[in-house]
């Protein structure tokens, strides 16, 4: 694995490990589950929260990989993340309405399991069996007042009775200028503790503004059925909505990076932007990364999850930290996946890059070097978040690896979840997952933290029955 800092050298190589490659490969069947690297002295010790596959639930996982905390009533496949607030409350995404990827309710819960509070009111939908319900119609991400990075820093002031949230939602509507076809669009709410809305944003009354080429915009005005005519034409695809929150850019008056303004990503576009408050679009990064001269040395992002600010706090703050999938994605010519559709640029590993948003420097990355780059590769899902003590944490999602590296490289914490579903494949997938401190969960004694030393994986054998 490489982990590269201007102020170090070029290329740092730290511990590489063959535990688990990704999915789309042909790779091994059989490997270990749960912690297989640990070092309690490098790592940034705490809780790790994830959802797991299908209606598993919301689980909570100590350094040893053991699970300390489990509660059910949550769906990983639609609503994104789960978030522990500050005294064992856990805030995620409930019941689901296919075939649409998207939560009816996002759902605060005490330790006990014990419903707190809810939000499902933002539109009257049908379900499969025709009935009507009200649904948040909450998809992929969601923030609470307070941490508005999605995680923990030392100066956060994380809300957990009342304040406002952020909902990443969709609407089905028509734009002429868009697309024929009914849009199932992305849509931004701002609401109060009590379900008011304060603010409300949808992307496709923007285009204008999100950089698409011509061609781009021809191929999204070309009619043709485009998949589940129930569900609508998914054109953007936001996976990603956090408030930008205090930083270092607007403290020196740099009005783009106002600490409400919102940071998305779009899959599908390539695209990392800033939303203001006042609407309109101050900053933006893509689709077309050959537009500027630091798009240019960064190189194409594409199928991106999670862009957020470093928050204050911690080490790199107000840097732009983003999962780079790889995959394929993007609006325009040669499009490998017809004439119409996302998915004119491919490539097949994963980067985690650390931007200056003012300058557009690579301050830091992390991937695998040269011709063994497909060996860290997650196509979907999966996030980083920088900790405490400058380490990183990494979801390598689609396989359902987590590992902390250092800023050299090295992996001092790896983790691969046990939980798996049965959908066309056996997966073990995780959305994102996150890191918190031990005393945000104080019903729980601290853990004892036990060295995980791997095998030799030249001599690491599974013995005949």
């Amino acid at each position: 694995m490489t982990a590269t800092r201007r102020s170090l050298a070029p290329w740092m190589v730290g511990l590489a490990t063959a535990a688990v490659a990704a999915a789309v490969f042909a790779v091994p069947s059989v490997y270990p589950t749960g912690t297989t690297i640990y070092d309690p002295d490098r790592a940034w010790n705490g809780y790790t929260v994830l959802i797991a596959p299908e209606e598993i639930g919301a689980v909570v996982v100590d350094m040893n990989g053991n699970t300390v905390k489990h509660w059910e009533g949550y769906h990983g496949g639609a609503g994104g993340p789960a978030r522990i607030l500050p005294g064992g409350y856990v805030l995620a995404a409930g019941p689901t309405r296919p075939p649409h990827q998207e939560s009816n309710a996002l759902i605060q819960m005490d330790f006990d399991g014990n419903v707190v509070w809810q939000y499902d009111r933002l539109e009257q939908v049908q379900t499969p069996d025709g009935e009507t319900i009200w649904s948040a119609r909450q998809h992929h991400d969601w923030q609470r007042e307070g941490m508005h990075s999605g995680y923990y820093s030392p100066e956060h002031a994380t809300v957990v009775d009342g304040g406002r949230t952020l909902v990443l939602a969709h609407m089905n509507h028509t734009l002429p200028n868009v697309s024929p076809n009914v849009l199932e669009d992305d849509r931004i709410v701002e609401i109060s503790a009590d379900g008011e809305i304060l603010w409300d944003w949808n992307f496709g009354e923007h285009i204008d503004e999100l950089g698409f080429s011509e061609r781009a915009r021809e191929l999204l005005l070309e009619e043709r059925d485009l998949g589940n005519s129930t569900r609508g034409f998914d054109w953007m695809h936001v996976n990603s909505a956090t408030w930008l929150g205090p930083n270092r850019m607007y403290d020196a008056g740099d009005e783009r990076f106002h600490p409400d303004n919102i940071i998305i990503s779009s899959r599908y576009a390539n695209l990392t932007a800033i939303i203001a408050r006042d609407g309109s679009i101050p900053w933006r990064l893509g689709p077309d990364y050959s537009e500027t001269e630091g798009g240019r040395e960064i190189g194409q992002v594409q199928g991106q999850h999670n862009p957020h600010l470093i928050p204050k706090g911690l080490p790199g703050e107000g840097n732009l930290l983003v999962f780079d999938n790889g995959s394929n994605a993007g609006w325009g010519s040669n499009n490998v996946r017809g004439a119409v559709g996302p998915g004119n640029i491919v490539r097949a590993n994963s980067r985690v890059l650390e931007i200056d948003p003012v300058t557009l420097e690579l301050v830091w990355s992390y991937s695998m070097p040269g011709r063994e780059s497909f060996k860290f590769y997650s196509h979907y899902i999966s996030n980083a978040q920088r900790l405490e003590n400058g380490n990183t944490l990494i979801v390598e999602g689609a396989d359902g690896r987590l590992f902390e590296v250092t800023p050299e490289g090295e992996i001092v914490w790896e983790y691969v979840s046990p939980y798996f579903a049965e959908r066309e494949a056996l997966s073990n997938a995780v959305y994102r997952a996150y890191r918190l401190p031990y005393d945000w969960i104080p019903q729980l004694d601290r853990p004892i933290e036990r060295r995980v030393v791997p095998p030799d994986l030249s001599e690491f054998r599974i013995a005949p029955q």
